[in-house]
């Protein structure tokens, strides 16, 4: 095959701990609704799988309004995790993802370890479209940032020790607002997490110099976009380089084919592509195109031999 000529020829299979994907290519939590949503725009089934929003035991209304804002180098965005119940997703929002053919990976989170706990035992009996469970340890976005379990390896390890009952893989994701997220990251891998997902928002704020007050109903929000990047791949190369083994998801500021292989080259398996779909709902297919036409342009017939390359 001619290089560049689409990559047809390019194995794209990839794995994150014990679940085989057919491409690294994934949508990011929080960013994709209760996964379905996308479903206009990209064939969900053809993705390595769809990350669906936060998930607590019981419905949550999230954070004041306004809630998003944009800023030069990405958005700030004061959710609050806003959602349903993991009851709600599991009768309304499920069985459409399994329509479409895709490959689910719920995302859960809680204000308490018990809250962790009864959201990933209800999730036991879900379909088998639903391969892993990502723990969410680590948005900044709620109120004072009192519930922030990933800045601590206690709080880490406590959660992931009480989230076995999903009985599937599960992936801590983590926080970037840490002096050192090897040390978060090995306390979530000895508690049992199968994979880390990293990383989750910067903290950040954002103040209307007219109006003299946050452009944000809660105050701070998490800073996501391409201002990220940089954050993300120095938080995948670090972990690789201290837990060669490890299954690594690599997320933040994923909206080019390239932005994906340098995480890859950082020592992800997979990737995750979040903030770029609110310009581009159809950025996770153009991304996972491209991905394919890089690894065939580079003359790279398999994507995991570029896992981890920037260490070699």
């Amino acid at each position: 095959m001619r290089p560049g000529a689409g990559g047809a020829g390019v194995d794209l299979t990839t794995s994150v701990g014990t679940v085989t994907f057919p491409n690294p290519v994934l949508t990011a939590s929080g960013t994709a609704g209760y996964g379905a949503e996308l479903g206009a725009y990209v064939d969900l089934g053809a993705l390595g799988a769809v990350v669906v929003k936060s998930l607590s035991p019981e419905p949550w209304q999230g954070n004041a309004a306004p809630r998003i804002t944009e800023t030069a180098v990405g958005m700030l965005n004061s959710v609050g995790l806003h959602n349903g119940g993991v009851g709600a997703w599991l009768n309304d929002h499920l069985p459409a993802l399994r329509r479409a053919g895709a490959r689910v990976v719920a995302s859960i989170w809680g204000f308490t370890v018990d809250d962790y706990a009864r959201a990933a035992d209800m999730l036991a009996d879900a379909g088998p479209e639903v391969v892993a469970v990502e723990v969410n340890l680590s948005c900044p976005n709620l109120q004072g940032g009192r519930h922030l379990f990933a800045h601590s390896p206690g709080g880490t390890a406590e959660v992931l020790a009480a989230t076995a009952g999903c009985r599937r893989p599960r992936w801590a994701k983590l926080s970037p607002n840490v002096s050192d997220i090897t040390e978060i990251a090995g306390a979530a891998l000895e508690a049992g997490a199968e994979a880390l997902t990293l990383v989750n928002t910067v903290m950040g704020m954002a103040i209307d110099p007219t109006a003299r007050r946050s452009r944000l109903g809660a105050g701070g929000g998490g800073l996501s976009g391409p201002a990220m990047h940089p954050v993300a791949v120095r938080a995948v190369f670090e972990c690789r380089a201290a837990f060669p083994h490890a299954a690594i998801v690599g997320v933040g500021g994923v909206a080019r084919g390239v932005d994906a292989i340098e995480l890859l080259e950082a020592g992800a398996s997979a990737v995750e592509v979040g903030t770029a779909t609110f310009a581009d709902p159809r950025a996770p297919a153009r991304v996972l195109a491209e991905v394919r036409r890089w690894c065939a342009t580079a003359g790279t017939p398999r994507v995991v031999d570029l896992i981890g390359a920037a260490h070699v």
